[in-house]
């Protein structure tokens, strides 16, 4: 059986900088995992990339070729058949992706570092179909949905980020872990950690005083439906932190059960290593 994340998460919310300091952590406690783009317009990384998208499709030729935008080529790229080959990615999915996993063992340890168009995770069936494709492949997989801490500054952005994570939960069914990115930058972290484990009644008395009196039962609906989901849950990431990446880490392990049926090798770890 292998394990896999699936990076998500709207465009920079830190997508691609988790995966380069994951990879560093690992490897600095002597785990191994390795990192697949997704991404067919990136261009630079900070990681080893294990598998790259752009050996089958790329956004600068497709832009090249049919004058499409970034956003539209990248699209183009993920669904639409590709110009060359005349197949787009899931049409590929039994032959270059089969081909590139059959280099990894069984108990390998992928992360997919996924675009941040919110399309392909909200609505379009292609990551769907893609974590279909893994399954069938026997991987354990978990979503995890990365959100910028600097964008959550109040209650209606903060819904706002719960409503898009729990568009991606039901999208692709998947284990979902919710992080809060970049607390490294935060300056007011209090502003920040009523948000991390809320209680839905104070959600809801905040929504209905910044919101006019006619959204009372569109707030109360909101506010209902993020408490059912049990969205409103999120884990900090503070990326100087080892222990705060060992954390976040752990989580995501512990939902898709790695280690629990294997010894793990790692270093001693030490959480007051970072302090």
């Amino acid at each position: 059986m292998g394990y896999a994340q699936l990076v998500i998460g709207p465009a920079g919310s830190g997508k691609s900088t988790y995966c380069s300091t994951l990879y560093k952590h690992c490897e600095a406690i002597g785990r191994s995992i390795h990192i697949v783009n997704l991404d067919p317009a990136a261009e630079n990384f900070n990681y080893p990339v294990a598998i790259d998208i752009r050996e089958l499709v790329s956004v600068e030729d497709v832009m090249e070729e049919l004058g499409l935008g970034p956003n539209g080529a990248l699209m183009y790229c993920m669904e639409y058949p590709f110009f060359f080959a005349y197949k787009h990615l899931e049409d590929n999915l039994d032959d270059w992706l089969a081909e590139e996993l059959d280099h990894y063992m069984d108990d390998d340890y992928l992360v997919f570092d996924c675009p941040g168009q919110i399309e392909l995770f909200s609505h379009m069936p292609m990551l769907r179909n893609f974590v279909d494709h893994l399954k069938r492949k026997n991987f354990n997989v978990c979503a995890v949905y990365l959100l910028d801490s600097q964008f959550v500054t109040d209650v209606t952005k903060f819904v706002s980020g719960c409503m898009a994570s729990l568009s991606a939960m039901v999208q692709l069914e998947l284990p979902h872990v919710n992080i809060l990115t970049k607390m490294d930058l935060v300056t007011n972290k209090k502003a920040i950690e009523e948000y991390l484990d809320p209680v839905p009644q104070v959600l809801l008395s905040e929504l209905n005083e910044r919101m006019a009196p006619q959204f009372a039962k569109l707030n109360k609906a909101l506010i209902g439906l993020v408490d059912d989901y049990s969205m409103v849950s999120f884990v900090p990431l503070d990326l100087r932190k080892e222990s705060s990446i060992q954390y976040v880490l752990s989580q995501i392990d512990f939902s898709i059960q790695f280690g629990e049926d294997a010894d793990v090798k790692v270093k001693d770890f030490d959480p007051e290593d970072d302090e």
